[in-house]
């Protein structure tokens, strides 16, 4: 997997941003299912801008939750 960079974790960051525009800053341990930043309609949407910010695609077969919970947990996972 390509190697962390910000800029990578910020495509993320900027997207759940974007859906809520009340919010100026998603917290790295913030629970983004609970906070409502991800739900089940926008999830496929935000596996994809993941996929493009990491440069790589996402095993669907495979996927755990807890992988997409956190922005923390992205990172780990995904960059």
């Amino acid at each position: 997997m390509p190697g962390t960079t910000a800029s990578n974790l910020d495509q993320v960051r900027n997207w759940l941003l974007a859906r809520a525009p009340q919010r100026d800053t998603v917290a790295p341990d913030e629970d983004l299912i609970t906070a409502r930043l991800v739900d089940s309609l926008s999830f496929v949407e935000f596996l994809l801008v993941i996929e493009e910010a990491s440069g790589a695609e996402i095993d669907r077969e495979a996927m755990d939750l807890a992988d997409f919970r956190t922005l923390e947990a992205i990172e780990r996972k995904f960059f």
